[in-house]
């Protein structure tokens, strides 16, 4: 993948994520993207997401579904600490 292309599916991971922060934000949390390679966006929960219980269903039921579907190339969101 190209610089060019990453920096495009770096900037449409942090778009979509802008759009999600409100809901999470709502709750106590946060999320913040470490890095995206090969595929796989690489986030960090913060504040009550961090700790919450749900925080996987959050990950990969909401954060990542909506990543798949919205910026190309996507497979997996991973949580990293």
């Amino acid at each position: 993948m190209s610089e060019n292309t990453q920096t495009t599916v770096y900037d449409e991971v942090l778009d979509v994520l802008d759009k999600l922060r409100p809901f999470l934000q709502r709750d106590g949390g946060d999320v913040e993207l470490v890095d995206v390679e090969d595929g796989i966006v690489k986030l960090k929960l913060m504040g009550a997401c961090g700790s919450c219980p749900s925080s996987t269903i959050t990950l990969k039921a909401g954060i990542e579904r909506a990543l798949v579907e919205e910026v190309e190339g996507i497979q997996e969101v991973v949580q990293v600490f």
